[in-house]
């Protein structure tokens, strides 16, 4: 009686599996060598747009990285991380290395935001690419692929900026990594919404 009340509640409650993708995602940083088609990229963009977006700007602009792009956004990020490294010969490693890593990604997309000259809208735009791109990692999660939302300063350097191509009147507010998880982290502890939570009568 249990099991079948348990099943017709599953078929009662949808939403439950909504709050399930967002309990079981991830930020994954090791994928397995299955390439991203084109048509799994296109389908969780249409997510990003999906997201609430005041004034209706709709300032989000994607650029799908190949390998070479992702090598020199990786030799620009690992040039910032081998100026900490006296020794020029391990500094040229740790550029090296990253170029690697990033041009062996499955898939990379630099995400940038429209700049509008008011303020008050640029913030309200910022939130809403991430927004979005909360929409595209749960997405991803309930397609079997993976994602890591990246942010840094690199994202400002002219290197960076050259390696995807970004437009002036842009800004490069998040990078993101996608492709087939090849392990799934533990979860971290987190405190309770109610922890951080005010009624206010």
């Amino acid at each position: 009686l249990h099991k079948a009340l348990e099943s017709s509640l599953k078929g009662l409650l949808p939403e439950m599996s909504i709050f399930q993708t967002i309990h079981e995602r991830r930020s994954i940083k090791n994928f397995t060598t299955r390439s991203v088609a084109r048509e799994e990229i296109e389908q969780l963009l249409e997510g990003v747009v999906q997201a609430p977006n005041h004034r209706m700007t709709e300032p989000w602009r994607f650029y799908i990285l190949g390998p070479i792009a992702r090598r020199a956004y990786g030799a620009a990020l690992g040039g910032r991380k081998g100026k900490r490294v006296e020794d020029p010969e391990a500094a040229e490693a740790v550029i090296l290395k990253v170029a690697d890593t990033h041009a062996a990604l499955p898939c990379m997309i630099a995400i940038s935001l429209v700049l509008d000259d008011n303020p008050e809208i640029r913030e309200e735009d910022y939130a809403a690419v991430f927004m979005g791109l909360q929409n595209l990692s749960l997405a991803a999660h309930h397609m079997g692929l993976g994602a890591h939302i990246k942010s840094g300063a690199v994202m400002e350097d002219p290197l960076a900026r050259a390696a995807v191509g970004v437009s002036d009147g842009e800004r490069i507010v998040a990078t993101l990594h996608l492709g087939e998880p090849a392990s799934m982290p533990e979860q971290k502890s987190r405190k309770s919404a109610i922890d951080f939570t005010t009624w206010v009568g």
